[in-house]
């Protein structure tokens, strides 16, 4: 596996080619548009290739790199979003095989879904509301009603909600359902927690220190919070999700920009979760993302995660 990491005082990606031991090459850099702040990755134009989405906060854009398969990338195109985004996702919205792209934009308040098209373009973007004051942050996608059709979840770190659009698979989405998390959900992620086939959600809540598990229906609804706290001044900015411990029940991992330290919640495989436990990450490290992978070839889930504080990128390899 490889890893793209987006640097914002730098106006750049950087790619990390892996050697499959866990280890990386040296970082190549390519110029984004200014302050970019999330990442993904799809194959956007159906070459079998892999290609790379950034969002530019500054600049209001996204940029969208095209790989050439052998770890290289084209100068980036740049496709306007609303002001001020924050987070991105990529999925096919319009069932056309196509990937789109999803970004929420923080000061809009709302969500730009950009529809791809095989010309590397994309069509003229629909905005979807998020409510007056919401102030978006974080985007996730998955099927959350079972009807084959994409749906986006939100966490709205204004209004202290998730938000669901339910995608009716020609481009087009339901009016948004809510509902309360804790306060300010900086990040949000889907995972079957329950092991009932349905999406479920977890959202990190900064500042009342916890995190939110939602128990998803198979009609797109959710049951109301449940909540765990991160510790005292933890702050978690950041949230994801796999199977740590291979007993094929979902874990939660968070980071706490607080107390500098990643939190992991282990699943019981029917919707609740142990107590945090705490790895540090050094002082003034300032993690702010994590990403999950097997980059040692393993078969166990490692995580690689990215510090603002060091400008440096630390690996947990799973030992057992």
């Amino acid at each position: 596996l490889d890893i793209v990491v987006a640097n914002s005082n730098d106006n750049s990606v950087s790619v990390l080619l892996g050697y499959g031991n866990g280890s990386f090459q040296n970082q190549m850099t390519f110029s984004t548009g200014s302050y970019p702040q999330s990442v993904a990755v799809g194959d956007f134009n159906n070459d079998t290739r892999l290609d790379i989405v950034v969002v530019n906060s500054l600049s209001n854009d996204v940029s969208v790199f095209l790989g050439y398969g052998n770890g290289s990338f084209q100068n980036q195109t740049t496709f306007s979003t609303g002001s001020w985004p924050q987070s991105v996702a990529v999925g096919d919205f319009n069932s056309d095989t196509q990937l789109d792209i999803v970004v929420v934009n923080y000061e809009d308040n709302d969500v730009s879904v950009l529809l791809g098209f095989i010309i590397i373009g994309f069509m003229n973007q629909i905005a979807l509301t998020a409510g007056h004051g919401s102030r978006p942050r974080s985007v996730a996608i998955a099927d959350f009603n079972n009807d084959s059709r994409m749906d986006v979840a939100l966490a709205n770190s204004g209004s202290h909600t998730i938000a669901i659009f339910l995608g009716d698979g020609n481009y087009s989405f339901s009016n948004l359902t809510t509902y309360s998390t804790g306060s300010t959900p900086m990040s949000i992620a889907v995972g079957d927690f329950n092991n009932d086939s349905r999406s479920d959600i977890v959202a990190a809540n900064y500042d009342s220190q916890t995190v939110s598990i939602f128990l998803g229906y198979d009609n797109g609804c959710f049951t109301n919070q449940s909540i765990y706290s991160t510790g005292p001044e933890s702050y978690p900015y950041f949230v994801a999700v796999g199977d740590f411990n291979n007993d094929t029940a979902i874990d939660i991992v968070v980071i706490t920009r607080g107390t500098n330290n990643l939190g992991i919640f282990l699943g019981y495989g029917n919707g609740t979760f142990s107590n945090v436990t705490l790895k540090a990450m050094g002082y003034g490290s300032n993690p702010f993302c994590v990403l999950i992978g097997d980059f040692n070839d393993d078969r166990k889930l490692d995580f690689a995660v990215a510090n603002e504080g060091t400008d440096s990128l630390s690996m947990f390899l799973q030992t057992c």
